[in-house]
């Protein structure tokens, strides 16, 4: 029976992200393209929205560890987790349909924006917080474990890629929804609403987690709590700024800057974009389905030092490639099998640093006799949202140091003209040519360099760091568990 619940569990677990990430990387990768290609912004209100971004990032990163610990204190015959799954989807769905269909302009949409911002920040904690925080719950085992984690993040890579090939597609070009990018991203919007409510429901139904700890008193919601967890696990701190640090440059392509780099450099066809982000996240699907067998094979240690070495070798390639070569086919095909390999490193750290934030909670029992998995757990989104924060700034000062917000200007001029029936949709794409052509190379390797050198030596400084401090490796783990069993063994 145990062993059918948990092929159940690794079933119908992975699957509710699916829709989860479509979600995450509409709002989180497109929102700023969207606005950037169907608003006409001054330097003043880019730099608003900009703001937003970061407080409302740094605001949604500080409520993961007081959501951890309100999840902790649920009660109930659906236990902690499954009930703000389903909440939390549910009103991220209508957040996301009116981000992109309410029609505002200027600062009109600026306050707007900075609503509906906050509100995303709100719902889709809900939810991120309880799902990653099942992972502990679901099995102690360390196999199992690793299994769970490698295909909800093949899962995840499933939704992202999905955005990633269905987006730019749909919304730029000659085959946007519509004829225009406005009615396209509206569209989508809808679809992955319903979509991530759908895909959300497996693991609400299917999959069955331990709720032993629903017989303890609830503990109370209390900053002490969160800050004495966090604060009390030294290797919870280290690993959490080591993977603060990778996921800063890890945001950077996906969060604009390579997609303004493509379109530019390529021509505004979303068919490009597709292309260079899919084939980019290929070898990084090909990994998350043979990272277990690689995890039993060889030390986390060992991979990490091996796959930063891959993705370096890859940003090289994009750079010199970005460089050196015309701006032809055979330079984008190129510049996007660097993309591939250096994605294929840092997806492959990123992995690794989910395992190794997740193990720490049998590190916290040990030391202190309390598990506190959705606050340890919460640890991940919070600094995923902190180092997105980050990388908003990064991309953002690109932008306006690289002045490229005069042709987005520009493009959403026309993109707007086409929504209204002004102007044809082949004439809008004739139209965006000019406005494309007309972008100096400087500009270009502007955003090149933050495409590739700060991401590259942001990974080589977090693998770094984790070699030297983070002690938490497969034989110390190991006799971690054989300790607290030999504690509850004395115990009975």
């Amino acid at each position: 029976m145990k062993e059918k619940q948990e092929k159940r569990n690794l079933f119908c677990y992975p699957l509710g992200t699916v829709g989860r990430d479509f979600v995450y990387n509409l709002f989180t990768n497109y929102i700023l393209l969207f606005i950037l290609f169907t608003k006409r912004l001054t330097a003043g209100q880019l730099a608003v929205i900009t703001g937003i971004m970061v407080a409302a990032r740094i605001f949604d990163a500080l409520n993961d560890p007081v959501m951890g610990n309100i999840i902790e204190r649920t009660r109930g015959k659906f236990g902690k987790f499954k009930p703000w799954l389903l909440a939390g989807v549910i009103s991220t769905s209508v957040v996301i349909y009116l981000a992109f269909n309410v029609k505002l302009d200027g600062w009109n949409f600026v306050i707007f924006f900075g609503i509906i911002y906050f509100a995303y920040s709100i719902t889709y904690t809900m939810h991120d917080i309880s799902y990653w925080g099942m992972v502990p719950a679901l099995s102690k085992n360390g196999d199992t474990r690793n299994r769970l984690t490698s295909m909800a993040s093949f899962c995840a890579g499933v939704g992202g890629t999905l955005a990633s090939i269905l987006i730019p597609l749909l919304t730029t070009g000659d085959m946007a929804l519509g004829g225009n990018a406005q009615t396209a991203y509206g569209y989508i919007a809808l679809i992955a609403a319903v979509i991530s409510i759908l895909f959300i429901l497996f693991p609400v139904i299917g999959a069955k987690e331990n709720r032993s700890d629903m017989d303890t008193p609830a503990p109370k919601v209390s900053f002490k709590k969160i800050i004495s967890t966090i604060g009390g696990n030294d290797q919870l701190l280290w690993i959490s700024l080591i993977f603060l640090i990778q996921e800063v440059g890890n945001g950077i392509v996906l969060g604009g800057a390579g997609a303004n780099y493509i379109y530019f450099e390529f021509g505004y066809e979303g068919g490009l974009y597709s292309t260079f982000s899919t084939v980019g996240m290929l070898a990084t699907a090909v990994l998350m389905i043979i990272y277990p067998s690689l995890s039993k094979k060889y030390h986390r240690m060992a991979l990490a030092k091996f796959i930063t070495c891959v993705a370096v070798g890859g940003y090289a390639v994009q750079l010199l490639a970005g460089i050196f070569m015309p701006a032809t086919m055979i330079k984008f095909w190129v510049i996007t099998v660097g993309f591939m390999f250096s994605n294929l490193g840092q997806y492959g750290l990123y992995l690794i640093m989910m395992i190794s934030i997740i193990n720490t909670v049998e590190y916290n029992e040990l030391k202190k006799g309390t598990r506190d998995e959705a606050i340890i757990t919460s640890m991940r989104p919070f600094l995923t949202k902190m180092a997105s924060s980050i990388t908003v700034i990064i991309v953002n000062l690109t932008f306006i140091l690289s002045k490229v917000i005069s042709y987005t200007n520009q493009i959403s001029d026309y993109e707007a003209q086409a929504n209204q029936g002004v102007i044809t949709a082949e004439a809008k794409g004739a139209l965006i040519k000019t406005v494309t052509d007309s972008v100096s190379a400087g500009q270009k390797n502007g955003l090149l360099i933050a495409m590739t050198v700060i991401p590259c030596a942001l990974m080589v400084t977090s693998v770094v760091l984790y070699r030297k401090f983070y002690k938490l490796d497969e034989e110390t783990y190991e006799d971690i568990l054989k300790q607290l069993d030999d504690k509850k063994a004395q115990e009975k």
